[in-house]
C-alpha cells in the first residue's frame, strides 16, 4: 500500500478533531475548570488539529473581549491535563486519550487585515466598479 502524497488532513483527522472540539467547547461552557480567568472569559474554540496517530490534539481558541490572549492561552495551558481527563467520558470510542494543547488563533486577525486592505482606496481604485463604465 502506497503512503498518500498529501499533506492534507484525513477525513478520520477531521472527524476525531471536530469530536475533540466539541467536547473541549463543553467542558468550558459548564465551568468545570477552576480558574477565575477562565471563567470569566468567553473562550472561543474554533479549530481542533489532531496529529496524524491521533495522540496530540491542537486547540486553536479565541478568548473574547479580552486583551490579554496570552494569559487566558497559558491557564488553558496550565489545565489542559484536567481538561483532557474530563473529555475522555465524551471520547470512549478513541484508543488512545490525545494529549491536548491551546494555541491562540490568529485567524480572525488576518481576516481583519485582508478586509481592510481590500477595502482600502488604492485596491478599490485599481478593481474600479461597474458604475464607473457606464
Amino acid at each position: 500500500m502506497t503512503k498518500p502524497t498529501s499533506s492534507a488532513p484525513s477525513q478520520r483527522m477531521l472527524r476525531v478533531g471536530e469530536q475533540v472540539r466539541a467536547a473541549i467547547t463543553q467542558v468550558l461552557q459548564r465551568g468545570e475548570v477552576n480558574d477565575d480567568l477562565i471563567e470569566k472569559t468567553v473562550i472561543s474554540v474554533s479549530e481542533v488539529r489532531m496529529s496524524p496517530d491521533l495522540k496530540m490534539a491542537t486547540a486553536y481558541v479565541a478568548p473574547l473581549g479580552v486583551s490579554d490572549h496570552d494569559a487566558v492561552i497559558a491557564a488553558l495551558n496550565k489545565h489542559a491535563k484536567f481538561i483532557r481527563g474530563r473529555i475522555g467520558g465524551q471520547l470512549r470510542q478513541m484508543k488512545y486519550m490525545p494529549e491536548v494543547r491551546f494555541r491562540d488563533d490568529t485567524s480572525f486577525d488576518n481576516y481583519q487585515k485582508i478586509d481592510a486592505l481590500l477595502r482600502s482606496p488604492e485596491v478599490q481604485r485599481d478593481l474600479g466598479t461597474d458604475e464607473d463604465k457606464d
